[in-house]
């Protein structure tokens, strides 16, 4: 069975090197806490689980080795990401923690590494003009 034999990160992408001498890559927004993450945060990892999975403790992030095997590469202009590159000043943390979603997943879908349902990217857009019916109001 292919196992874990090493993790390094490299022009925003991370890269493992299998026991079967295999390079698989994936870019970091397929992993945004660990793409948020310091060069030294990234460095202390262990494998574990006989070698299935990768562990940042300091992050309390987990990669099974199944997440290198999609090759599918982000679709960075989508609508999502439209919106927050319009306005960087929007908190994602927020704005997820106001859709009742973990950041990791609105991340994904501003990094096109998920695709969000129509009435998931209603849900967002709704959350936004929410608040700016709460800034105009000041």
């Amino acid at each position: 069975m292919e196992t874990i034999k090493n993790i390094w990160f490299d022009n925003g992408r991370i890269y493992m090197l299998s026991s079967e001498d295999k390079l698989y890559s994936r870019p970091l927004e397929a992993y945004p806490v660990l793409k948020d993450a310091s060069d030294a945060e990234r460095a202390e990892y262990t494998i574990f689980m006989r070698g299935e999975a990768v562990r940042w403790p300091s992050l309390d992030e987990d990669i099974h080795i199944s997440g290198f095997y999609d090759n599918t590469e982000p679709e960075y202009d989508n609508e999502i990401a439209r919106i927050f590159r319009k306005f960087p000043q929007l908190n994602v943390s927020e704005v997820a923690r106001n859709l009742g979603i973990n950041k990791s997943l609105l991340a994904k879908y501003i990094y096109g590494i998920k695709k969000p349902s129509d009435e998931r990217v209603a849900a967002i857009k709704e959350a936004l003009h929410t608040l700016g019916k709460e800034l105009v109001a000041i």
